[in-house]
């Protein structure tokens, strides 16, 4: 009798263990909000977007420059740095690093859905007392060799959500890796535009150095010959003096740049250098799109979009908290007074049991702990919507800039041309001996000014279309995020 009701009573653990795991099956539920991504506003179109030739309508071609972005530079120097970047940049080593930790903390909350197993295997020596130690209680040896199981079903969802956020973060994490990559390559491409800017000023103070000491050798020949005074040659000695200084003192700010440049590239600035090569082009048609194409552009937008999904799914975690944990937990295994018997069939010893475990009372810990993660979701979308806001911002300013940089550049160059006939009709008269040499110095200071204005607008027109490139994204889409 005694044998039949341990046999029902085994039946009976093992019917309800499988209820349990069907119930877990068909019965689980997530207690997390249905996410939709927050509402924004987007405009239809650019408001900057009309007056530039800077930009243009998307052609399907230029999908295939979309990765590399500075290719649509044409410049292979420029090429080989970000190909540097690419390799060698330090912030993207680190964030590569953070992603692959978001990576583990997504296999990490995965292993809950699955039982733990522990083996325990120990051997104990013992000797009961009876008042007085006797033969008639000996030492004693006992083996065992067991496996212990537990497992708690994810009724409420609890370890569902908890990898719904940890996978949303990771995300995140994927996207934030992408935005360190766009900013380094951007940075680099910027510093080396402002760079070739140096060195189109260092080449244009070289040019007006030698054409100053040439102004200095013609006046101090004049004044040997009795058609000049001395106060002209001291005032071209004057101007020629302050240009080579004004020439030295470019190159402690191509030094830098190089300096970055080097440091982006991830090499020691030390033994890196960049050749002399003069900015001399225009910033290539740059395809902008709409303004709601941003929203999966960018990948910062889509960091603070998956920001917003972890703390959706936070919020689920928060409300599992209000029921019960249920534990199922087994052990089997071997158990003997010797090790001759101890993986004998006799010596098999088992267990098999449930347990649930609920909060009665706390102090309203759990409630405050939910509108802590609807606090923290209700952040999360308003940072969400001011990535987007500001994004919107950049490329409108980018846009901007090129247009109204386009225009003035125009303007420049004819007060160049009207500087340097300026300076043709001052040389003129300093020649036939109407005006004195300082009319020639004013006309030389005027067209150096408007030239020097010329290239650091075209330097300013080169960095804006790459900061357009970036505020647009860099070519990156949000379907490059990595799956579930």
């Amino acid at each position: 009798m005694k044998n039949i009701f341990q046999m029902r009573m085994n039946s009976l653990a093992k019917t309800f263990l499988t209820n349990i795991c069907l119930s877990i099956l068909y019965c689980g539920c997530s207690f997390a909000p249905k996410y939709t991504k927050p509402a924004i506003e987007t405009p239809a179109a650019y408001k900057e977007n009309s007056g530039t030739n800077i930009w243009k309508v998307a052609q399907p071609g230029d999908a295939a420059v979309r990765t590399n972005w500075w290719t649509v530079f044409y410049d292979p120097q420029l090429n080989g740095l970000e190909d540097m970047v690419t390799i060698s940049n330090q912030n993207i080593v680190a964030a590569f690093a953070n992603l692959l930790s978001a990576r583990a903390i997504v296999k990490e909350a995965q292993a809950q859905y699955y039982p733990t197993l522990v083996a325990n295997p120990s051997v104990t020596r013992s000797r009961a007392y009876h008042g007085i130690f006797s033969a008639s209680n000996p030492n004693s040896t006992d083996y065992l060799l067991p496996l212990d199981a537990s497992w708690q079903p994810d009724f409420w969802g609890r370890i569902r959500n908890t990898v719904n956020a940890n996978v949303a973060n990771y995300q995140a994490t994927a996207a934030d890796l992408e935005n360190t990559r766009l900013t380094a390559h951007a940075e680099l491409a910027a510093d080396y535009c402002q760079l070739r800017g140096q060195d189109a000023l260092q080449k244009l103070f070289d040019d007006t150095v030698t054409a100053y000491r040439k102004s200095l050798d013609l006046t101090t020949v004049l004044y040997k010959t009795g058609i000049d005074s001395e106060q002209d040659v001291a005032q071209a000695e004057t101007q020629l003096e302050t240009t080579e200084a004004q020439d030295s003192n470019l190159r402690i700010l191509r030094a830098q740049l190089e300096h970055a440049i080097a440091v982006l590239a991830g090499k020691p600035p030390s033994s890196f250098s960049l050749a002399e090569n003069p900015l001399d082009e225009t910033p290539p048609g740059i395809p902008t799109g709409v303004p709601s194409q941003l929203l999966e552009r960018r990948p910062d937008i889509a960091a603070a979009e998956r920001s917003v999904a972890a703390a959706n799914a936070e919020i689920g975690v928060a409300r599992a908290a209000y029921f019960p944990t249920i534990t199922l937990s087994a052990s089997g295994g071997f158990e003997s007074a010797s090790t001759a018997s101890l993986l004998e069939w006799p010596s098999r010893v088992w267990s098999i049991g449930a347990g649930l475990s609920e909060t009665i009372f706390d102090a309203g810990a759990r409630g405050a702990t939910l509108a802590q993660y609807h606090a923290a979701y209700d952040s999360a979308v308003a940072q969400y919507r001011q990535t987007v806001l500001s994004a919107f911002q950049q490329v409108e300013d980018n846009l901007a800039s090129l247009r109204i940089l386009d225009t003035e550049i125009q303007q420049q160059y004819v007060a160049v041309k009207s500087s340097e006939h300026y300076l043709a009709l001052a040389m003129e008269r300093y020649r036939t001996g109407i005006d004195s040499y300082l009319n020639v110095i004013t006309a030389q200071t005027t067209l150096l000014s408007n030239r020097q204005t010329l290239v650091n607008l075209q330097t300013q027109r080169m960095t804006a279309a790459v900061q357009l490139i970036e505020a647009l994204g860099g070519g990156w889409d949000a379907s490059q995020l990595p799956s579930r």
